[in-house]
């Protein structure tokens, strides 16, 4: 029989089932990436401390011994000084409790960027580092999410280090006037021989130190008069600071 088909339309055939092929990949990547948090309203969330404005919480995840956290409070700071810290690379040593070390790297601007981080684990456990990748999104609706989720591929390990191949990690910030809400999602696996009653004690007391610190941290003269940039369409685009003052 005659084969009626145009010269290069099976090629052509084979390259955009392999194109849709390739997309359908992608979009079930990246669904698994969005399905690695348990959900903020979800329920078996589990409140384990709360003190005057920050609550914690924990939940199971599938086939891990380590749980997952949620931290909920009300800072009593504007957003613009939280996303100020948020925007400086090396403010991770100055809020997040054992945080010892921390620098951008590579390529990258406010919407993607990329951060390396060490945390300092109780002896005799060794010392963890984390490669993250930081997405950031928010509009002029007020509310501004970040999503960090662990590349450990995109540096080479550290000796001194165990490196940390599955976080991620989510935080919410809501203006409220001039405090902000702040919802702060994680889950860990820190690799390595750790036993997972050790992590899951810290669950609670990282978190709250944590977002203590950061209420403090961004009431330091270099994370005030900040402004939130946005584009024509009302997508956050950047903090920039208003005018120079001295930091202390």
């Amino acid at each position: 029989m005659q084969n009626l088909r145009a010269p290069g339309t099976g090629r052509r055939a084979c390259a955009l089932a392999t194109l849709l092929m390739a997309t359908m990949v992608s979009a079930m990547v990246s669904a698994m990436a969005l399905a690695e948090l348990p959900d903020e309203e979800a329920e078996g969330w589990s409140l384990r401390k709360e003190t005057d404005n920050i609550r914690v919480f924990t939940v199971d995840q599938p086939d891990s011994s380590f749980k997952a956290f949620k931290a909920e409070a009300v800072l009593d700071v504007p957003i613009e000084n939280i996303m100020a810290v948020m925007a400086n690379p090396q403010s991770c040593v100055e809020w997040v409790h054992n945080c010892s070390e921390s620098y951008a790297f590579g390529d990258g601007d406010f919407h993607d960027r990329y951060a390396y981080s060490v945390n300092d684990m109780p002896w005799p456990v060794t010392d963890r580092d984390y490669v993250i990748r930081i997405h950031t999104r928010g509009d002029r609706n007020g509310e501004i999410v970040m999503d960090l989720n662990a590349i450990p591929e995109q540096r080479e390990d550290e000796s001194d280090y165990v490196r940390v191949d599955k976080s991620d990690t989510l935080y919410r910030f809501t203006p409220e006037g001039d405090q902000t809400r702040m919802i702060w999602v994680q889950h860990t696996e820190p690799n390595g021989s750790i036993p997972g009653w050790l992590v899951n004690s810290l669950l609670v007391d990282i978190p709250i130190r944590s977002m203590e610190q950061l209420e403090r941290v961004a009431r330091k003269d270099r994370y005030q008069n900040h402004d939130l940039v946005y584009n024509e369409k009302g997508e956050l685009q950047d903090v920039v600071r208003k005018s120079r003052s001295g930091d202390d």
